[in-house]
């Protein structure tokens, strides 16, 4: 068993391709199969190094590995010399219509109520109107010439397909420039690589029947290759899920602190009935199951996710954060604030409120509340039961309870409605903040 994952590096990597990326992985290496990364590079004015970097950094984070790699960009021979076997056997013909003329065409069938596709005009020239192109200084494009039949397949996931190659265009394999198209690009390299699984998305169902045809006039035997169609993903509202959300970039989920055994633990029981649970790929790998992702489309929620994050960061240690903690956090800290986190990034403001200086919001009408606070505050040195004697005494002097006898003590100390429990945080700020605090908070 071989697998690819094969992403364009014109961007960063968002998650409906992570989910790609992560379900290859998984059946690869449950299977004892090969993991190749193909970077299909061969769009010169979009494909960008740097995309290409951090494609490689995003899946390593994300906890993925491969055992093979090449860039498209780096194999043009190849595709030359297949395009030359396929003209050889008159299924790769020249045309020069330009793209006006090709519209025109498309616009004449629909008002005759035809279907919109490629009428092969191009394979009615003559040799020598084909020269005269050429001498008027015209540069053929390269199209493909589908077979007239059906193509079928078992789809793992969606299961029996069919693609009626009639209905379609004759796709355009090699642009004017020479530049070869995805669709050729790709067949080419996965009967050369030896691929023998392909997991997509579902947008490519149509894709695969023309790639079949292809395949098979390549000298490729269609019933050696297995293709599983992905649902594509969508949001909560069950629209699309855009790929231009930069927030649903994995980059900047790392960024805003989400957890990759969050991440990849959500992605591998989308579109399954099978509750998510936080871990990394290799923690996944035993209970992972093809047959178990739904022909319906999978929603996408980031406040499902967060609750991932929240339920990993909450158990997890100081020494498994610690690194990506910021400077002068300690283990009490930690254990303080991770049961009020969802993100990592989070703990940031909560040191500044333990460590830093904190305004606190006015208050009217509590300013006598707030004093006799000031009043009762315990002397040090504090722990995790100061906050139970303080708050009993303040019951005993004021007769409050409840949200009356906690709200206005947390507004004041930490400047936020909610947050971890103070239990654990008034030892962190400790009498000198506190103090201050309050004094302010209390117009004294």
């Amino acid at each position: 068993m071989k697998l690819r994952f094969a992403p364009s590096p014109t961007g960063y990597l968002h998650v409906g391709n992570a989910r790609v990326a992560l379900v290859n992985w998984l059946l690869a290496r449950q299977q004892g199969g090969t993991v190749l990364l193909r970077l299909d590079d061969t769009d010169a004015e979009r494909s960008k190094p740097e995309y290409a970097e951090a494609l490689e950094e995003d899946l390593r984070w994300l906890g993925l590995d491969w055992d093979e790699t090449f860039r498209q960009s780096d194999r043009m021979d190849r595709y030359q010399t297949a395009a030359e076997r396929l003209k050889k056997a008159g299924r790769l013909y020249p045309c020069f219509e330009s793209e006006e003329e090709l519209r025109y065409k498309r616009e004449q069938q629909i008002r005759q109520k035809r279907p919109p596709i490629y009428d092969r005009g191009a394979l009615r020239m003559t040799p020598e109107q084909y020269e005269r192109a050429l001498g008027n200084g015209k540069t053929p494009y390269w199209r493909f010439l589908l077979e007239s039949r059906t193509v079928e397949w078992q789809d793992g996931v969606l299961g029996r397909r069919a693609v009626k190659l009639p209905s379609l265009s004759d796709p355009v394999l090699i642009r004017a420039d020479g530049t070869p198209l995805y669709t050729f690009t790709s067949v080419v390299d996965d009967l050369e690589s030896g691929v023998t699984h392909i997991v997509r998305g579902e947008d490519h169902v149509t894709n695969t029947g023309v790639q079949l045809d292809l395949w098979q006039a390549l000298g490729g035997n269609p019933a050696k290759l297995s293709f599983a169609h992905l649902p594509l993903l969508t949001d909560t509202d069950g629209g699309p899920l855009s790929k231009r959300l930069g927030s649903l970039a994995l980059r900047q989920l790392r960024r805003d602190g989400v957890e990759p055994a969050a991440l990849a633990g959500y992605l591998a029981a989308l579109g399954t009935s099978q509750d998510p649970h936080p871990g990394l790929p290799r923690d996944l790998v035993a209970g992972f199951r093809l047959s178990a992702i739904s022909k319906s489309a999978a929603r996408f929620d980031i406040q499902q996710l967060l609750a991932q994050n929240r339920k990993l960061l909450h158990a997890a240690s100081f020494e498994s954060v610690r690194s990506h903690l910021p400077e002068g956090a300690d283990e009490t800290f930690w254990l303080a604030v991770r049961g009020n986190l969802d993100l990592l990034s989070e703990a940031k403001p909560w040191l500044e409120v333990v460590r830093g200086t904190v305004v606190p919001p006015p208050q009217p009408g509590e300013e006598a509340y707030l004093r006799a606070a000031l009043e009762a505050l315990p002397p040090a040195p504090w722990d995790e039961a100061t906050w139970g004697a303080w708050t009993a005494a303040l019951r005993e002097r004021t007769g409050r309870k409840g949200k009356a006898l906690f709200h206005p003590l947390r507004l004041a100390l930490t400047g936020e409605e909610t947050g971890p429990d103070l239990k654990g945080l008034l030892p962190l700020i400790g009498p000198e903040r506190a103090g201050q605090r309050l004094r302010i908070a209390a117009g004294a």
